[in-house]
Parts: C-alpha cells; sequence; structure tokens
C-alpha cells in the first residue's frame, strides 16, 4: 500500500508560531518593508514609453481573433507562482496572498454549487473571458524585458496574465522566457534538478523530495551529454521547423536569464531561494544559476514521464499470470486473467466509436515470453550508501506530491454543430495536472511571427501555448496510456553487471549521482547523503532481477520517448502557427509530431477533430507487449538502433482518428475499438461512462450549448461513480429478498436515497463543508473495499486476488490517501474494479453480460449467498464511524468528511492556500465555441 502523500511536498514551512519568531527581528521586519514586491518586478529601464505602448497596442489588434469573446479559460490557484521572502512570511504567518497568486481558486471552487443555474451570460463567473489582447483599461503592466524594443509583456488588471507580443521571432521567444521566470522561476529551477535527479541537494532531504528524484531520475538517468543532445537531435529531424525550434529555445533561454539577472540585481527574486540557502537576504550573496536548453529536456523529461509514457507494468502482469495459472492450470488460467485484464471489453465507452485500430492484441501464439520463476523476482536497489538522515529511512521514502499527478488526468466534452443550437461545435475540455502551489502549468498569450495562441504551457517550456486557442481553433489533449515501454530479459552473463546483447557478452553502464544536504530554514531534515546508480543496458535501465527458467536475468525498461524528450516540440511550434493550422486535417498533422501518449481534440466554428499521439514501436511477430520478452535480435522493435534508440513505428493511418463525430468524450477512458492501451480497468463501468451518458443525451435532446455541456461536465465530475453505475445492480442483488436486518435496512435505503437523489458527493449549501446524504457517503465509501473482497476473494484466492489488486487497485475515491491519485488529489474513480463488480453481479443475475469474467465469483455463482456477503459486509460497513472510514491526516481531523475528499494543492514553493470542496475536473480547462473561421 503506498504511504500517505505529505500535503507540503516540496517546501515545508514552519508553522505560524515559529513564523511570528522570524518576524521579530530587526532584520526580517526590514525585509518585510524592502522585499515585497508587485506580480511582474521589472527594473525601470523595463518600462516603454507611451509610443511603445502604443505600437503594442497596434501589434495586438493585428492578432485575428475569431472567438468573439466565446472563449473562457481557468487554471487555479493563480497565475503569480513566485513570492518574495517577505510574501511568503506573511503568508505563512498571516495567510495573506500575494497578488494573483489565488484569484482564480475561488471562480474555479464555485463551479461545484454554481453550475446548476448556470448560463452563457454567468460562464465568465467562474472562468475567465480568454480572447486575445487586452483591453485598454485592464492593462496592469507593461513590460520591455532587458530594455528590449521588439518585445512587449503586457499584463491584464484581472488575473494578471502575461500578453507577450513580439515584432521578431527572436524578441518573442525572448519574452516568453521572461514571463515564464517571473511567473514561475523558482518552480522551473525545482523541476530542472528533479529531472537531473539532484533535488534533495538543491532543495533539502525531506522524505518527499527523496522519493520525488527516485522516481523521476529512475526511468530518465541521462547523462548530461544526452540532455544537451536531445534538442539538436530533434531538430536535426525537421529541417527548417528543427532550426526554428532550436533559435526558439536559445532565444527562451536567454529571456529566463535576463530575468534572473533583474530580479538578482532588484533583489526581489523569489524567497524560497533565500529559505534553501542559495541567496542571503542581508547581503544578497549566493547565485541563481542561468539555465542552458538542457535544463528544457531535463524539465521535458519529467513531465512526459507523469503525464505521456503509457506502459510498463509487465513484470507485475507476469506475476499475476503465474498466480492465476497455479490457481486454475495453464489454459484456465490464462482464460480468468484475459478476461480480468479486459484489452479489449466491447461494452467500454469508447472515444472514437467508428472503426477499428489493431494494437498490440493479444497474439494467438506468444513467442518470447520471459516469465519469471517463482519467488525470484526482486526491484533492482537504487539507492545506496545512505548517511545521517538518509540512513535512518526505512523503505522508500514518502510518496512524493507530483507522483499522485500521473493517474488520473484530463477530460473533453467535444460536440459537433450538428447538434448545438448555434450550429458551431462547443468543446469543454483540459489537462487535469494536479493542484499544486505553483500550479505546473501557466497561463500566457504569444502574438508574434508565426506564433499565435493563448493558454497553458508547462513552466520552463512554454516557448509554445501546449494547451489552448488559436486564432480560430482551440486544441487539448488527455492521457491515452497506449504501450510504448516494454520489459526486456536480459540474460547475465559472466556477472550481475555483464548481459548478453546479440550474442555477446557485454558489460552495463552504471550512471550515478550523489546527493548530500544539510538543514534549510525551509527544511529542517538533519544533514545526510545517498547516492543513486541505474545499471542502463541498450534494452533500457534495470528495473528487476529474477531468474526465467534457471537462468538469472535482468528486466529492462525500454520506453520509445528515451532519448527522444525534446522530439515533440515541432508539434506544438504547429499548432501555435496560425500559416499552418487552419483545419482539422492541419491539426491531426501537427500533433502527429507529438511522440508522448496522448489524446489531443481539435473545435473551430464549422469542425471538430481527434488524433491520437505516440511513438507506438512496431512489435516482432507474436511478441505479447503485455509480459516480458527476452532481449534477443528477432525479439526486438523492428528496425530498432539502441544507439540513438529509434525504431519502426505503426504509421498515422493505424493511430484513431476522427473528424466530425456528433460528439466526443475521453476522460482517460478506452480510445477505440482493437486500441489496446497499458491501464488496466477500460472494461462496462468507467469514469468515461459518466460523460458519455450525459453528453449522448445533451445530443439526442440537441440544441447544445456551451453553458449545458459545462454543466453536463460539472455534472459528472460530482458524480460518485460507483453509486451511479454500480450501486443499481448491488441493489438489485440485494432486494431478491426482504432485508430483515435493522442496520443493514437503514443503509439499504440511505443509500437507495443518495441513488435516487443522483447519487453526487455535494455540499448541503455553498460552503456548508457538509454532505448531503453524508451517512450514505460514509457507508459506501466503507463498503466498497469490503464487498469487493467479499465477492472475490473466495473464488480467486488470497494469492491471485492481491496480485490482481496490484495490476488494479479496488478503490480510487475522492479521500482514498491509499488510492494511486492520492489523498486531496481531486482526480477519482480512474482506477478501481467498478467493472468487474459489475459484470460479475450481472451475470449472478442470469443478464446478459459482453465480455464477461471467465468466471462467476459473488456467492460462487448463487444469487442468495452472494446476497448474503453483500449484507454481511454492507452491515460491518454501516457500522464504522465517520472517524474510521476517515482517518485523518495533516490537513484534517479525524471523521471530517468533507475535508477528507477536499482539493488542498500540495505545495512546491513557499505559499499556501485553503482547501476547497471536491470535484473530479481538469486543473486547466476551457469552454470554447468559435463563431467564425478565417
Amino acid at each position: 500500500m503506498p504511504r500517505r502523500t505529505p500535503r507540503n511536498a516540496l517546501y515545508r514551512p514552519r508553522t505560524p508560531r515559529r513564523f511570528h519568531g522570524f518576524l521579530k527581528t530587526a532584520s526580517l521586519c526590514v525585509l518585510i518593508t524592502g522585499l515585497l514586491s508587485p506580480l511582474s518586478p521589472a527594473s525601470a529601464a523595463d518600462a516603454p514609453s507611451a509610443t511603445q505602448a502604443a505600437e503594442t497596442r497596434a501589434v495586438e489588434a493585428a492578432a485575428a481573433d475569431h472567438c468573439g469573446g466565446q472563449c473562457s479559460e481557468i487554471l487555479p490557484p493563480g497565475q503569480n507562482g513566485n513570492a518574495t521572502l517577505a510574501q511568503i512570511l506573511l503568508n505563512q504567518a498571516f495567510g495573506t496572498q500575494p497578488a494573483h497568486a489565488e484569484d482564480q481558486l475561488g471562480p474555479y471552487a464555485n463551479l461545484a454549487t454554481g453550475h446548476p443555474a448556470l448560463t452563457d451570460g454567468t460562464i465568465n463567473s467562474f472562468f475567465d473571458e480568454s480572447s486575445f489582447g487586452v483591453p485598454a483599461g485592464q492593462v496592469a503592466s507593461t513590460v520591455r524585458p532587458a530594455g528590449r524594443t521588439d518585445v512587449t509583456i503586457v499584463r491584464d488588471k484581472k488575473r494578471g496574465v502575461p500578453h507577450i507580443t513580439g515584432t521578431t521571432r527572436y524578441g518573442t521567444e525572448f519574452g516568453a522566457g521572461y514571463a515564464a521566470a517571473q511567473d514561475r522561476l523558482w518552480l522551473m529551477d525545482l523541476f530542472r534538478h528533479v529531472g537531473r535527479g539532484e533535488l534533495t541537494s538543491f532543495a533539502g532531504g525531506a522524505p518527499a523530495n527523496q522519493g520525488l528524484e527516485q522516481q523521476f531520475w529512475r526511468s530518465a538517468p541521462y547523462t548530461e551529454a544526452e540532455l544537451e543532445a536531445q534538442i539538436a537531435s530533434a531538430a536535426a529531424k525537421s529541417g527548417e521547423r528543427g532550426q526554428q525550434a532550436l533559435a526558439d529555445v536559445d532565444a527562451y533561454v536567454a529571456g529566463i536569464n535576463a530575468y534572473i539577472d533583474t530580479s538578482d540585481q532588484a533583489r526581489n527574486f523569489p524567497g524560497e531561494y533565500v529559505l534553501t540557502g542559495h541567496k542571503d537576504a542581508i547581503t544578497n550573496a549566493g547565485t541563481i544559476e542561468h539555465f542552458r536548453p538542457a535544463d528544457l529536456v531535463a524539465l521535458a523529461s519529467v513531465i512526459g514521464s507523469l503525464f505521456g509514457s503509457g506502459g510498463g507494468g509487465e513484470v507485475d502482469n507476469a506475476l499475476s499470470l503465474l498466480a492465476a495459472q497455479e490457481k486454475y492450470g495453464v489454459a484456465a488460467g490464462t482464460e480468468v486473467w484475459e478476461s480480468f485484464r479486459q484489452r479489449d471489453d466491447p461494452e467500454a465507452v469508447r472515444t472514437v466509436r467508428d472503426g477499428s485500430f489493431p494494437y498490440l492484441p493479444a497474439p494467438q501464439n506468444p513467442q518470447g515470453r520471459a516469465l519469471p520463476d517463482a519467488g525470484s523476482v526482486t526491484a533492482q536497489p537504487l539507492v545506496y550508501d545512505r548517511t545521517g538522515s538518509a540512513a535512518a529511512a526505512s523503505g522508500q521514502p514518502a510518496r512524493a506530491a507530483v507522483s499522485t499527478a500521473r493517474r488520473g488526468m484530463s477530460n473533453a466534452l467535444v460536440v459537433s454543430g450538428d447538434h448545438t443550437a448555434s450550429g458551431h461545435p462547443i468543446a469543454v475540455f483540459g489537462p487535469q495536472t494536479g493542484y499544486f502551489a505553483p500550479q505546473l502549468l501557466m497561463l500566457q498569450e504569444i502574438q508574434g511571427p508565426g506564433l499565435s495562441a493563448r493558454g497553458a504551457s508547462f513552466a520552463g517550456l512554454s516557448m509554445y501555448v501546449e494547451l489552448g486557442r488559436g486564432q480560430d481553433y482551440a486544441w487539448s489533449a488527455t492521457t491515452s496510456g497506449q504501450d510504448i515501454i516494454d520489459t526486456y530479459a536480459v540474460e547475465l552473463c559472466q556477472d550481475d553487471h555483464h548481459y548478453l546483447y546479440r550474442g555477446t557478452c557485454v558489460p552495463m553502464e552504471l550512471v550515478e549521482r550523489k546527493n548530500a544536504w544539510k538543514p534549510t530554514v525551509a527544511d529542517s531534515t538533519a544533514a545526510g547523503s545517498y547516492t543513486m546508480r541505474v545499471w542502463r543496458t541498450r534494452y533500457g535501465p534495470v528495473e528487476y532481477r529474477a531468474t526465467v527458467g534457471g537462468k538469472k536475468v535482468a528486466y529492462t525498461s525500454l520506453r520509445s520517448s528515451f532519448l527522444h524528450e525534446a522530439d515533440s516540440i515541432i508539434g506544438f511550434q504547429m499548432l501555435n502557427d496560425p500559416d499552418y493550422v487552419k483545419g482539422p486535417q492541419d491539426f491531426q498533422r501537427a500533433v502527429r509530431h507529438i511522440n508522448y501518449t496522448f489524446n489531443w481534440f481539435y473545435a473551430d466554428s464549422e469542425h471538430t477533430a481527434y488524433y491520437n499521439s505516440g511513438d507506438n514501436p512496431v512489435r516482432a511477430d507474436g511478441v505479447d507487449a503485455d509480459f516480458p520478452v527476452w532481449a534477443r535480435p528477432e525479439r526486438e522493435w523492428r528496425d530498432w538502433d539502441p544507439a540513438g534508440n529509434t525504431a519502426a513505428y505503426t504509421p498515422a493511418s493505424a493511430h484513431p482518428a476522427s473528424a466530425d463525430q456528433d460528439y466526443y468524450v475521453s476522460w482517460n477512458n478506452k480510445v477505440a475499438r482493437g486500441y489496446s492501451t497499458a491501464s488496466w480497468g477500460t472494461g462496462s463501468v468507467h469514469r468515461g461512462n459518466l460523460l458519455d451518458d450525459r453528453v449522448r443525451e445533451l445530443v439526442a435532446q440537441g440544441g447544445v450549448t456551451r453553458a449545458s455541456l459545462v454543466r453536463a461536465m460539472a455534472d459528472a465530475g460530482l458524480t460518485d461513480l460507483r453509486a451511479e453505475d454500480v450501486l443499481p445492480e448491488l441493489l438489485k442483488v440485494i432486494d431478491t429478498a426482504p432485508v430483515t436486518d435493522p442496520a443493514a435496512a437503514t443503509a439499504v435505503d440511505r443509500l437507495r436515497a443518495w441513488l435516487s437523489a443522483g447519487g453526487k458527493r455535494t455540499e448541503t449549501s455553498a460552503g456548508a463543508k457538509k454532505y448531503a446524504h453524508a451517512d450514505a457517503i460514509r457507508v459506501l465509501d466503507a463498503w466498497w473495499p469490503l464487498l469487493v473482497r467479499a465477492e472475490f476473494e473466495p473464488g480467486l484466492g488470497t494469492g491471485l486476488y492481491t496480485a490482481f489488486t496490484r495490476n488494479l487497485p479496488v478503490d480510487e475515491a475522492p479521500s482514498a490517501a491509499h488510492g494511486p491519485t492520492g489523498g486531496h488529489a481531486g482526480s477519482a474513480f480512474q482506477y478501481g474494479w467498478w467493472s468487474f463488480v459489475d459484470k460479475d453481479l450481472r451475470a449472478v443475475l442470469g443478464e446478459t453480460v459482453r465480455g464477461p469474467l471467465a468466471r462467476t465469483y459473488c456467492g460462487g455463482g448463487a444469487v442468495g449467498a452472494c446476497r448474503g456477503a453483500l449484507l454481511t459486509t454492507l452491515k460491518e460497513a454501516a457500522g464504522r464511524t465517520a472517524a474510521q472510514v476517515y482517518p485523518g491526516d495533516d490537513a484534517c481531523a479525524a471523521g471530517d468528511q468533507w475535508c477528507a475528499d477536499a482539493i488542498i494543492h500540495r505545495t512546491l514553493g513557499g505559499i499556501k492556500h485553503a482547501p476547497i470542496a471536491w470535484q473530479n475536473r481538469p486543473t486547466y480547462q476551457q469552454v470554447v465555441e468559435f463563431p467564425s473561421h478565417r
């Protein structure tokens, strides 16, 4: 079971009492008066003349905007992700917020209770209009970064979003880098160190910091030379666009460094640099290191690992298959395993509903499988030579906050103009990147030669808008999760660090990172150190050791995007180019250049479109990508070249794609018929059903509006999936006979009333911090893990049941800190045994089940016995107190149900924010409807 995620992951501020102590010192009293700064600190030389400001307005006006005021966006908590030392101290002592640090949090949170009455006219009470430019009366500041005359950064009064306008390409990208550093310098610095496995040396040895650097560096253990080479390598493939990308990166990095120099001179740099010992608040001694292009690759490796690298898990698959075969025999065990795996479940909701896109089906006669011998698998150690506070660590460090973002992200609702009131397509979509302070994403508008877009980008990678809108089109993405990672069994020779490569015994490559830390103001963790070691082979880094048929092997992880973290830059460049994207076909061609595993969605005034991106390697004939395979030439990816990790990839025609489907929905559900993803659980019940049911009903009624589509999204985002789609089957079984036990009868009545009311986790009133139907919610939260175990463990046996729970967690309720997303993370109901329970209960009831489980489990298939198991566990759940179901953590008292569900922004810097009520929706979200087209 994963350990509870600490709320303050990278930055651990003192209690308010401790900060009051700091504030009493004379030196910090001076700092409070001297270091408080506006959102966009700039030197006097940066201020433009009246003529320059007029020129800026003229350039902004030249950018065509076909949104007509019908494009909106939101990204909590706020645009300002940099805070001075004084602002951090005041926030921790008194709760005050820097300007624009959390002014998008309230509107975002209020949609949970405000959506039922939403109209097109009130959308911007919960979102912000995302038209191009800033009206003259709404300009908060105008900056010529570093005194340049070819770029201007204008920030609006309402949210402080940077609107970057350049007359040259270099100046535009320079401004983008400067604005990124203004808003996220500390966060960018953190993540370039995370990507290099050097976070603890930079920010302190807190357990979460250790977990973060270990998680990401293990999957991308690059040498510095490899980081430096990747942008040039990506550019070399793309001719003039590649050369332009190189120039854009250089200009962007120069802009970042110009801000570092400016803020250092003005002494208004982020206060975290003082609190972690990199700068002296009094003397200004110390340095903030300049950025280099290689830093962007390190950043990209983290983001790609979080959101765009589907696959892995082959060793766990092998272990559960072996457990199934041990339980049932080889043939029957394989059948049982495949029924739980649900590679292509016919009842699954799909984003692309027409056509078939076969990818990684189960081969009839698998070749080259390398299944481990029973009990032989051990994880490859990563950490060595612990000293000091690191030596006291037991097992794995606490799970890092950002690791929770990988699972559970993003949704999209896109409706064709054939079904809208206006006749124009409508989209409500965005990525769910988790809730952090400051946010991983940042907003911007960028206008310059070959660039015209507004939206969100990952901090430090914002040379282009990555998710947003152009002049007459908008786009967004969700994680698709198709498998681009394979596990190879490399046979060892000579010793544990040599292996057979194409018949020759060769040495593994050892890559090391040594980290040492000492206590800082921000992190009191005692001094310590450790070394991380990754053994690399041509088939990827070693993750496990085992024996296969008695032979010693190392299981390695080969990812198609390894050494190619920067390759997607060309696709994003195209999306920002108004001369390139003029329709859905251009959009699809652009996102083909993105090598990460995403679902991409598009809308303009006439068309909608979808495309699934990613470098999907072509496997050798007979290879089953769900399991480890022998590292032998005949089992390698087709045309694989280990020197650059390139291979033959499936063609664009094999990727799921579509245009002008009546509607699209995506919530990380199944992509298309025949298209296998690495994820378990894409079966008959998935959170994608919550969207599909609502949008399908809207489309059937016709006259869809922006407001009605937002309402559908918000309604789905407040609904308990288990209640809407599984509880009816549970009650059917229970209702086959009268319930005579008073406690069970009361619980059934409460659950039935909640279901009749919609099965939502909503407050009794705005700000009440108490749920309607609180007792029913408590009962279901307690009942679900009990009923799943009672339903399946007797039939599967403890060994196989446990193995399957490693493939797919049983539960992911909002309050389930033990689940794959962790507590207070917003995202919920993506990973769970919903489909297994649904299919099994329908089979017990004698109903038709397409793609059934290979066996019937509840009560051994007898309705009466199944009912008895359900009632027994229901009565046990009903008897559990709120304090038992919601045990409390560092943010919530035991028994506080609302707080247990609440979204809390995990601190990556010094500023904290108050919790908000749970809702299951994208972090950055757009609402768009274009009335016209170029």
